[in-house]
């Protein structure tokens, strides 16, 4: 009774770490591919990145080039492409620059300027 109590536990285990998280995936996969909109950046299972121009069911009609409309399957679209915010955090007013006036002063090793002995 003892082994079979160990092996539902490893089962139920195993269920936990592997096939739930990838039921989880599958849904927002499958998700991400129902909300795609005219004129969004797609990037195909190939790595290939085309603008959505018309939408059916099943299948997407893509612009892959200026011009050039393809049909892709609706189930080959991998991601579709967002543009990411990125912060930028202010420079402190304590630090100089460096290109600033008080480093164009100082003399680099190796550019000339330097004062040599003679």
């Amino acid at each position: 009774m003892g082994g079979f109590l160990i092996l539902l536990i490893i089962l139920g285990a195993i269920w936990l770490l592997f096939v739930i998280p990838a039921r989880r995936r599958r849904s927002s996969h499958e998700s991400m591919q129902d909300s795609i909109e005219l004129g969004d950046e797609i990037i195909t299972a190939g790595g290939l990145h085309a603008f959505v121009r018309e939408l059916g069911d099943d299948q997407l009609k893509v612009e892959i080039a200026p011009g050039v409309v393809a049909t892709l399957d609706r189930r080959a679209v991998a991601a579709v492409a967002r543009e990411i915010e990125v912060e930028v955090e202010p420079e402190d007013a304590d630090e100089p620059e460096e290109g600033g006036p008080a480093a164009e002063a100082r003399p680099g090793p190796g550019d000339g300027t330097s004062a040599k002995p003679g």
